[in-house]
Parts: C-alpha cells; structure tokens; sequence
C-alpha cells in the first residue's frame, strides 16, 4: 500500500475529510513535475557537477495559486538564470484547472447570469471570483465562434431553414434585436446550423447577405427553402441560388389566417386549412386548397385572395413523400430557437454583440455535434429520390 493510498485509508478510519489528501497529493505531484521538467531542460541534476560552467543554471522559483476543486494548490514555478526554461505542466497565466472553466462555460451555455455563475462557483470551490473573471473564462469561447465563422460548408443542401428569433442585446441602450439563423439538412439527413447573423430587425436585406455568406463557404445547390413568408425573400433566394424552390412555412400561414378572422370560425377554419397539407399528393392538395378557398370566400374573401396570390404553399409535394412532414414547415428551426429562448430568459440582456455571438454558437456547436451522425426523421428512405433531384438540379 503507498502512502498516497495509505493516507486516504487513515482518512476514512477518522472520517476526515479526504479532500485535503487530494489536494497535498496533487500540489506535491505538480510541483515535482515542474523540478523534473526544468532538469530535463538544463539536462543535469541539481548540485551536479556536470553543471557548473554549463552557461545555464537554476535560478529559484516563484508561486502562483492555481484553483482546483479540490481547494488551492501553492505551485513553485522554478527559473533559469538564463530566462529561457517554459515550462509545460501548467498553461501559461493560468488560474484554474479546466474542470472549473468547463463548468463555468457549460453554466454559461445554459443561460446562467454571470453574477449567478459567480455567486454559484464561490459556494462550489469556496473561492470568490468576480463577474469580470467568469466573463474572461468564457472568452475562451472566442476562438469557437472565429472557427465557426469560418468554417467551409458541405456543397449541397437538401433543404435550409430560415428564421430569426429576437435576443435582448445592449448598445448603449437594451433593445431586443434580430438573431437570423440558418439551418440545414444534408442529403444523409444530419442536420446543422450553417450561419447567423444579428441585426436590430429583420428584412430581406440581411437574410441575402447571410445566403451570400453561405454561398462564398461552399454551398453551391439547395433544393429547398423554408422560411415564414417574410416580404422579399423569394426574390432575395432567387438573386443567390436561382435554382433553389421556396416553400413558405404552412404553420405560419395558419397562424395568420387565424388572426384574421372571428375566434368562433378559429378552430374550424383551421382545420380545414390542415386538409391542404395532410393530402395524399400534389393533386389532392390543390383540391383542398381549391376547397378551403371556396368555403371561406363569402366570409373572408381577403384571406382567400391572399391564399391564391401565394405560389409556395403546395412545393413541399413535388419532393418524396417521406420527407413531406419535415419540410412543410419552419417547425424544425423553431423549436431549436425555442431551446436558445428559453436559456436566455435567465438573463436580462447580452452585455454587448461578442457576448451574445460567443452564447449563440456555443449553442450552435451543442446542436451540430448532437447531428452530425443522425438521420432525419425520413431522409433515409428518400435518399435515393433525392439524389435523382440534385442530378436533375445539376444538369
């Protein structure tokens, strides 16, 4: 039995706290790592003769605290007399260990407060840290949202999301501003959030310079557009990727219907607006649609007459069947801006654009790794016709 193993026994039989042996071990442990790592450097011994007249030689040390959660550790960092030893067991003017940064910046993805963070923190390690240092910590974040930015995407799409969700930010004054959000699904059904961008409201305008971004990282073929119906868009895809179809979000076009009529013809209306995506094919939901139309156009001819002004209500059918559910709708991209929403509730505003930029893609990171091997529900079995669609799309 070692003495490591001898104290924690001891320790137990007393029922003392074993936290301490931990925290003597590793402080020892650390500090003999960095004596041996500058002998390895001057390559002699201490007191060895081979180093005299060497042109190099020990110089004593100096202490830094680093924090661990095991309490703090008194590390002797040694010198050279010639200043150039680094050593490598310990990154340079580091505090703490990474399992404390891991935890701050994994409190931190799920929306917690930074005084929260400290205040939570000085309970777990008993060491106190300011806001301003749980904020440091999670600028290691920074370099994330660079690679993030950055990185190439794949070269074909089956079909991108459009949404944006609206995220309280302050520039000089809070104001809740817009977070435009891309999401897209590959012809192996793995999902990912190519872009984002953060603008105070949301248009036409920025939706093309984010498509535009997309396209100089790489994505040359989209089959399929989603979004909400926003004024302009379809003429904003067709200007970046002309062969691109639209389909504007069903959900969305109900929700408005809705508004616009009395609550006791809400449900009814809405059901029979439901007929037109629930259809067997592209021709039985144009005879909904025809349908529903002539129900209700006594009634509220302007809701008629905005229906049939709208070329993108039926372009989900003319894509395989397995995949109808999916790409009807913004559904997909809406719950996952639900998910961002319901982290930053616990905060009452984003400091400033980086804050938020290093929030949103650590966010975004969660989500892509969780689907980078998973299948959309459908895109499987409608590989093969999708594929056709891109050789199509291509010729």
């Amino acid at each position: 039995m070692n003495q490591f193993t001898t104290e924690i026994v001891d320790a137990l039989v007393k029922k003392q706290d074993i936290t301490e042996v931990f925290r003597s071990h590793l402080e020892k442990a650390i500090n003999s790592l960095l004596v041996t790592e500058l002998t390895s450097f001057l390559d002699y011994e201490k007191y060895d003769r081979i180093g005299f007249n060497s042109g190099n030689s020990r110089n004593g040390s100096y202490s830094r605290t680093l924090h661990t959660e095991y309490g703090d550790l008194n590390i002797q960092i040694p010198r050279d007399r010639n200043g150039e030893f680094k050593q490598q067991t310990i990154a340079p003017y580091k505090r703490s260990n990474d399992t404390l940064e891991s935890t701050v910046i994994h409190l931190f993805q799920k929306g917690i407060t930074m005084a929260e963070i400290a205040n939570l923190i000085e309970k777990m390690y008993g060491h106190h840290y300011t806001p301003q240092t749980i904020s440091n910590m999670t600028k290691a974040v920074s370099e994330t949202v660079e690679a993030f930015n950055h990185r190439q995407l794949h070269h074909r799409y089956v079909c991108v999301y459009l949404d944006a969700t609206y995220i309280a930010i302050r520039r000089d004054t809070v104001s809740k501003e817009a977070v435009y959000i891309a999401v897209g699904i590959r012809e192996d059904g793995s999902k990912e959030v190519l872009a984002y961008t953060i603008a105070p409201t949301e248009s036409a305008y920025n939706w093309q310079e984010l498509l535009e971004e997309i396209k100089g990282r790489g994505v040359e073929d989209v089959l399929l557009f989603i979004s909400d119906g926003l004024k302009g868009m379809v003429d904003v895809l067709s200007s970046v990727f002309p062969k691109a179809r639209y389909q504007t979000c069903l959900v969305h076009v109900a929700r408005n219907i809705s508004h616009k009529v009395r609550v006791g013809d809400r449900q009814e209306i809405c059901e029979d607006f439901k007929t037109i995506h629930q259809a067997e094919d592209a021709e039985s939901g144009q005879a909904a649609l025809d349908a529903f139309c002539e129900k209700w156009k006594k009634s509220y001819s302007k809701v008629v007459k905005s229906l049939r002004e709208n070329n993108y209500l039926l372009t989900f059918y003319s894509f395989p069947k397995d995949i109808w559910r999916s790409i009807y709708s913004t559904n997909l991209i809406e719950s996952f801006n639900k998910k961002i929403k319901k982290y930053t509730k616990r905060k009452e505003q984003f400091p400033n654009e980086e804050s938020l930029e290093r929030f949103l893609v650590s966010q975004f990171d969660d989500y892509n790794q969780r689907f980078a091997t998973r299948c959309h529900i459908g895109f499987n079995k409608a590989r093969a016709e999708i594929e056709k669609m891109f050789e199509e799309l291509e010729s």
